[in-house]
């Protein structure tokens, strides 16, 4: 909501001296997000005045039309002479009144106008548009054109109100009626203590039977319908200035003189209107529910298919609009059209006012089903005040006979749905308990009186909500308000007491201990969303039956393109690579650990908690086992360079086993090991692909995978090439490590150091040899390394070199040469057992 301070100040007397920072530091103090404060015409400098164009002539030769202009401009440029501007837009004629700046002024944007030859002549000035004067576009993407009452010379910066601040203000949806003047000057006014102007108290006739006919068919969705009728409006009136720059102000652009009188008055008092045409309103007009399926055009020109939860508004020939989002172009107010024969101006001269009150929930699913978020749809969201809407219609009737020459007919419809004020009981000392400090009975009754309420009653309250405040229902709504409006600053700060002996759980250490570990190694976290599109899963080549395919769908998603529950963190991670690449950063090594979804094989219905009370464990037990399983991932993806060249060497791309890497770092925080061998996966390229296995209840199993990406995936994804990845499963991972660490026990004997070279097939993964030289060499094996793979005419074709670097250490005792010798000789043994490794050379 974007709140000119001009305009508030007609609602509130303000201090003088106040700014609009200072009255947005009294608006967040009251609980309002005030997010920008907008200074409208900082820097302008005049002559900016008003000029009537006396000439013009057509210059001939360039590229565009280009004109050369007189202009009179009285005796603001001192000597009264016309001024002579050269000037491209084509909306204004002779005779036309216009905004003019003279040489000497500047513009928004710091813009200096000055005497300047262009096109082959001397422009002294420019004729201005409301662009270039941080006004914002009028429709016309032209000139400002100005009404010919106002006279040549007027000072324009004070007649277009150039110079004014803006409070945009973030609403949340527990404020709607702050989605109005009248509203944020009301939290204004109890800000500053000062009284409050309502706009809303208007002498309102009383309804009659002699008012357009309508009739409610609905009245749970519809529980109030004010009609009023102005007819004879001058089709050829125009929204005065003050108006067009008030709409302007707050983020609306000027349309036509009905429409824009009825968005001013929605901005005044927050109650939004729809004007008809009456000439096309055919009989009654009625509110009801959608048949399926009908079809109806909106104003905005698209044929919409309706469903039979949307409410409509309707005449005898069907539905003329979308209740509380949107009318009907069957009904739309017309354009002035002037006849270039007669000069006769037509257009709609007789207008039908509604002022209605709809259901919030059923105004909020058609807007949302539809896509059709409209001024209205917002306010009928968040709450209108029922009570608004005959003091809104009476404000549209009034303006336009004033603005238009129409005429109020005396009839007034007004079908109201029975209801009555909403009452809340409330211990006075309720708010005291709520925020640990102690108010008083006098000021909670006076902070409730303050925002409307009406309260009775001494030790327990009886509060009254006014009819703008729908968001208040509970004692704590009422708690809440006292508490902001005496300042949550003024709360107490007290430290909570943490019981003894409570801490982070193994798994929250192990989570804290992964993140250290990948950020150590040069790894950046991002966070991204749990929301994936299905289509992702064919970019990452994962095959029909794979299980990551089954998704849990959302039955409210925020987005339609991305309506399901991640099943892999790789989408989220490889998206963040791919921007960050294409903005320039090439250089990347991401990682993110986050719950991952499993749908169940038969989903479970969810129960309804109770709010009255705790749910019990046995309800809070089924709601659990409705819940799709929910295993903790952790996944990196690389890119470009892992070690920068520079003056101490050549540096190195990142690849395959920098993810192979992560994935081992991330088994030393569980205490365990990884089995690291030859896989084929997904989005992996097949021969750089390693399966991550570990040991669980005495059966291996692949928790992850890591390597390369295949090309075809890394060009559907639109990543850099050689992008690397990695992902696994943390919960089975901390699983097979066990609960606690174990430091290791450090030796003070020396270390006796064995290096072999075995040759083997070529087919032989790496990881099997070592499996076997580690079960041969038994207890007295500290480590073990793999540092050379050779392959080439000197070992045979088809076959490998691989050389590993063996240390044995004893606890307590110095190994001789023959006890290494011999453990390095029973692991070589149970190697060329297993593989059919030789040692090289023998």
């Amino acid at each position: 909501m974007r709140v000119p301070l001009s305009w508030l100040r007609e609602y509130v007397d303000l201090p003088a001296g106040e700014t609009g920072r200072d009255v947005a530091a009294k608006l967040v103090d009251a609980g309002l997000e005030v997010e920008t404060v907008e200074q409208l015409g900082g820097g302008l400098k005049g002559p900016l005045v008003v000029g009537q164009v006396l000439t013009i002539e057509e210059l001939e030769g360039f590229r565009k039309p280009i004109r050369f202009c007189t202009v009179d401009v009285g005796q603001a440029n001192g000597t009264g002479e016309p001024q002579e501007i050269v000037c491209g837009a084509r909306n204004f004629a002779v005779g036309d009144k216009v905004v003019v700046v003279l040489p000497g002024a500047v513009l928004p944007g710091d813009f200096a106008i000055a005497a300047r030859k262009t096109y082959g002549r001397t422009s002294h000035g420019m004729i201005c548009s409301g662009d270039e004067l941080g006004m914002g576009d009028d429709g016309t993407h032209g000139i400002i054109v100005l009404p010919h009452e106002h006279e040549v010379g007027t000072d324009a910066i004070e007649l277009l109100q150039l110079v004014d601040e803006v409070l945009d203000i973030d609403i949340t949806p527990d404020r709607g009626y702050c989605m109005s003047m009248r509203g944020v000057a009301r939290e204004a006014a109890t800000a500053y203590g000062l009284p409050l102007r309502d706009p809303a108290l208007l002498d309102v006739p009383q309804p009659n039977s002699y008012g357009y006919p309508v009739k409610v068919d609905d009245p749970a969705g519809c529980g109030r319908f004010t009609a009023r009728t102005v007819t004879g409006l001058d089709p050829d009136a125009r929204s005065p200035i003050w108006l067009t720059r008030r709409l302007q102000k707050a983020g609306m652009r000027p349309i036509s003189l009905a429409v824009d009188i009825t968005n001013y008055v929605m901005l005044e008092l927050g109650q939004p209107l729809h004007a008809y045409d009456r000439s096309s309103v055919e009989g009654t007009i009625g509110v009801r529910r959608a048949e399926q399926g009908e079809k109806f055009t909106t104003l905005d020109g698209v044929k919409r298919t309706l469903d039979a939860e949307d409410l409509v508004i309707t005449d005898n020939s069907g539905p003329i609009g979308l209740a509380g989002v949107m009318g009907g172009a069957n009904t739309e107010i017309a354009d002035s059209v002037t006849d270039p024969e007669t000069g006769q101006v037509t257009g709609t001269t007789d207008v039908v006012i509604e002022a209605a009150h709809f259901d919030s929930v059923s105004i909020s699913r058609t807007a949302r089903r539809l896509k059709l978020s409209s001024e209205a749809s917002k306010r009928f969201e968040r709450g209108v005040d029922p009570q608004a809407a005959a003091a809104a219609a009476q404000r549209t009737v009034d303006l336009l006979v004033l603005l238009a020459g129409g005429t109020a007919e005396a009839g007034v419809t007004e079908v109201l749905a029975p209801g009555a004020p909403r009452t809340i009981a409330m211990p006075a000392d309720h708010p005291d308990r709520v925020a640990g400090m102690e108010y008083g009975r006098e000021t909670v009754v006076r902070r409730l009186q303050e925002i409307g309420c009406d309260v009775y009653g001494q030790d327990e309250l009886v509060v009254t909500v006014p009819s703008w405040r729908p968001d208040l229902a509970a004692p704590n709504d009422l708690a809440e308000e006292v508490i902001r409006l005496e300042g949550y600053g003024n709360l107490p700060s007290t430290l909570p007491q943490v019981p003894s002996g409570r801490g982070l759980t193994p798994r929250q250490q192990l989570h804290r201990r992964v993140g250290r570990a990948l950020a150590g190694a040069g790894y950046v976290e991002a966070l991204s969303y749990p929301f994936i599109g299905e289509g992702v899963f064919d970019q990452l080549q994962l095959p029909a039956h794979d299980v990551a395919r089954q998704v849990v769908k959302l039955v409210n998603p925020i987005s339609d393109e991305e309506p399901a529950l991640r099943t892999t963190l790789l989408p989220g991670l490889l998206g963040a690579l791919r921007r960050n690449d294409s903005r320039g950063s090439h250089d990347l090594a991401l990682f993110e650990t986050g719950s991952v979804f499993r749908a169940a094989a038969r989903p479970g219905v969810a129960v309804r908690l109770p709010v009255d009370r705790r749910p019990t464990d046995e309800e809070i037990a089924t709601l659990n086992a409705a819940l799709p399983a929910q295993p903790r991932y952790a996944a990196v993806v690389l890119a470009g360079a892992r070690e920068q060249a520079g003056w101490w060497g050549k540096g190195r791309p990142a690849d395959w086993a920098d993810a192979v890497q992560a994935a081992r770092a991330l088994a030393v925080e569980a205490g365990t090991e990884l089995v690291v061998r030859q896989g084929q996966y997904g989005p992996w390229h097949p021969g750089r692909c390693a399966e991550l296995v570990v040991t669980l209840g005495g059966v291996e199993q692949v928790i992850g995978h890591a390597g390369e990406l295949h090309p075809r995936v890394v060009k559907a994804m639109g990543l850099p090439a050689r992008t690397s990845a990695m992902e696994i499963d943390l919960d089975r991972l901390a699983a097979a490590g066990g609960e606690a660490l174990q430091a290791p026990r450090i030796s003070s004997f020396p270390v006796a150091t064995q290096d072999v070279a075995l040759i083997v097939d070529a087919s032989v993964p790496a990881s099997s040899v070592e499996a076997a030289l580690r079960k041969g060499a038994g207890e007295l094996l500290e480590s073990l390394r793999l540092f050379d793979v050779f392959t080439g005419e000197q070992v045979g074709e088809g076959k490998k070199s691989l050389a590993y670097a063996l240390r044995f250490r004893a606890a307590d005792r110095t190994l001789t040469a023959e006890e290494s010798t011999a453990a390095r000789d029973a692991a070589v043994a149970l190697a060329g057992e297993r593989t059919g490794a030789v040692l090289r050379g023998a």
